[in-house]
């Protein structure tokens, strides 16, 4: 279900289809790379990347979208500002599908 901002509440669910965080966004992706980005194994570089399987449950509905995620850690770019770390973590999603969940 949208929000008045046209943003949407997708459900973090683990193997055991426990939600444990909720991530908001436009789309499915963009809430996928939220939470890709919270990933607790993060390589050096995208290449080394290990990829994990996020499944993403939105909030209203019993869709459930799954994606391939990896996160890396990069250099913050030149002209970062101020309060920005000079590392930042860095991810991509590929959506493998969309499960419907029984009631």
């Amino acid at each position: 279900m949208a929000r008045e901002d046209g943003k949407r509440n997708f459900a973090l669910r683990d193997v055991d289809g426990n939600e444990t965080s909720v991530f908001s966004g436009n789309t499915p992706r963009q809430a996928a790379l939220k939470a890709a980005r919270r990933l607790e194994d993060v390589a050096k570089t995208e290449q080394q990347a290990k990829h994990h399987e996020i499944r993403l449950r939105e909030k209203g509905t019993d869709k459930v979208h799954i994606y391939d995620a990896w996160a890396w850690k990069s250099d913050s770019p030149d002209d970062k500002p101020d309060w920005m770390p000079g590392n930042i973590t860095e991810a991509n999603v590929s959506k493998k599908g969309i499960e419907h969940l029984q009631s």
